[in-house]
């Protein structure tokens, strides 16, 4: 009686040992959680591009700018005496064309004076007609390069003037000013360029991420992306995949993925590190088995397989898991009958029943 109660016992194990469980196929559809990092979406320090002193500054850090508010002012004494400089020889050049014009006017009044003469025979010499018309040309090149003289002097002083108008320094665009570094009286500009003051668009931010080689295949653009970050998180932010770098960092083996994401409230700032929760979705389905159906050893992994009642071991990579279930990838199709709790004991071969 004991030796078939024992009997029973192994029979009942070895029931266990081959209970069969079918592959199945289903759509890969999960999430996986990944560090980012928020960063404004424009970011630029502030210089002055004319030497200068600051005579006075509008903003300090934290100050809320929209584009074109002023941000600072320069003082140039030497701009002014420049463009005065300038303006004078505006003047000087204005006078030389009108004495050029006048001389040519002259000229030519002789010219015409000469040439209706010279119509009653013997009353003028050619030769003096002929001169008459040499000191009208004479006279124009005169004019012609008076007035060019005067076009380059004005064109000096307006790109004084131009210069000038770079002594009051505004902001390129909104955002908040996130350091300021001089103060009145400071040297900036050219040779001196210290930054005035670092400007940020912090309404709209760029949440960048990291995303592992074997999940790049799920990036889709535009798609919306949930993240958390540590300072607040009770909240759950979305942001929209927009700019893909197509890239792998060799060292990381990560692809570096932007996504868009607006600040509404101000609650998130540059330099968070959020909680980002991407979506892995695949267009293929999946082949699934239980985890207890993968058998690793030393030289392989695999699974044990239903041959026509024999056991077949068909080597696998394991993908994503999904609950008690893992993904392989083999040469398996969906229906396929493997064991639910393979081992290694179970040589290939041996009956399956």
């Amino acid at each position: 009686m004991k030796r078939v109660s024992v009997f029973l016992i192994v029979a009942a194990a070895w029931a266990q040992k081959i209970d069969l469980v079918p592959v199945v196929s289903k759509s890969i559809s999960k999430t996986i959680e990944l560090p980012g990092e928020i960063q404004p979406f424009l970011t630029v320090p502030i210089h002055a591009k004319v030497r200068g002193y600051v005579e006075r500054i509008t903003v300090d850090r934290g100050s809320v700018v929209k584009e074109g508010d002023l941000l600072a002012e320069l003082s140039a004494p030497e701009m002014k005496a420049q463009i005065a400089e300038a303006e004078s020889r505006i003047q000087a050049a204005q006078s030389d064309r009108v004495q050029a014009e006048a001389q040519l006017a002259a000229a030519q009044s002789n010219y015409d004076f000469l040439k209706k003469a010279a119509e009653t025979p013997g009353a003028i010499a050619g030769n003096e007609v002929i001169q008459a018309a040499k000191q009208v040309d004479a006279a124009k090149a005169l004019v012609q390069s008076r007035q060019q003289a005067e076009q380059a002097a004005q064109s000096a002083a307006r790109a004084l003037k131009d210069l000038q108008d770079y002594l009051r320094i505004s902001a390129p665009f909104e955002g908040i000013v996130t350091e300021r570094f001089v103060h009145p009286g400071a040297l900036v500009g050219p040779g001196a360029d210290p930054v005035l003051v670092t400007l940020e668009q912090v309404s709209h931010l760029r949440v960048t991420v990291a995303v592992p080689e074997e999940d790049v295949g799920s990036i889709v653009k535009g798609a919306q992306v949930p993240f958390r970050v540590p300072a607040f998180p009770e909240r759950t932010y979305t942001g929209t995949v927009a700019r893909i770098s197509h890239a792998l960092d060799a060292k990381t083996r990560t692809m570096a993925v932007e996504l868009d994401a607006l600040n509404r409230d101000g609650s998130l700032a540059p330099g968070m590190y959020p909680s980002i929760q991407w979506p892995i979705r695949r267009a293929r389905p999946g082949m699934f088995v239980p985890k207890t159906s993968v058998v690793t050893t030393t030289e392989r992994t695999f699974v044990i397989r239903d041959r026509d009642g024999r056991a077949e071991w068909v080597d696998v990579t394991k993908g994503v898991t999904d609950g008690d279930m893992v993904e392989v990838m083999g040469p398996l199709k969906a229906g396929d009958q493997v064991v639910r709790r393979a081992t290694d004991e179970i040589r290939e071969g041996n009956a399956l029943k």
